[in-house]
């Protein structure tokens, strides 16, 4: 598993744009950039929906202002889905990146098999990243939300 001092897995995430499908590479995200990430179980589920994403999205200016390049929320869903749940949430200060294939999920160790809910999704955490270094990793254990809150995460930037 992913820890703190690990260089992230050279794995690909997508995200559609207004000029269509990107494939971005550790490179491109995280290269030159401080970066929180945060991954969460489903678009368009309760907490995700109603808490996590709406959270980093009131405190993307204060995140940002602490020397924080980019705010990116992964999830285990495609691309399409990725940029309707951004629109319908006005995730305007995030980019809204797809693990369609739990591949970079997989690689972090970060993965969870749901069964009926949707097989396997990504676990709830928040990470700080420096040039593709992990710097701070927060990972929520099943049925939790404390350490991978945007404010949580601010906290300790």
């Amino acid at each position: 598993m992913i820890a703190q001092g690990h260089t992230l897995p050279a794995v690909s995430l997508t995200k559609l744009t207004d000029d269509g499908m990107q494939t971005l590479t550790n490179d491109t995200l995280f290269a030159g950039k401080k970066v929180v990430l945060f991954a969460v179980p489903g678009a368009f589920t309760p907490t995700c929906s109603n808490a996590h994403l709406p959270e980093f999205i009131t405190l993307a200016d204060k995140i940002k202002a602490k020397g924080v390049d980019a705010i990116y929320c992964v999830s285990v869903n495609d691309a399409f889905v990725m940029k309707a749940w951004g629109e319908q949430q006005n995730a305007e200060e995030i980019d809204m990146l797809a693990d369609g294939d739990a591949s970079f999920t997989k690689a972090l160790g970060l993965d969870k098999d749901t069964a009926g809910f949707g097989g396997v999704r990504s676990k709830r955490y928040a990470m700080v990243v420096e040039e593709q270094v992990v710097t701070g990793l927060y990972i929520e254990q099943d049925k939790e939300f404390v350490v991978s809150r945007a404010d949580a995460v601010l906290g300790k930037l």
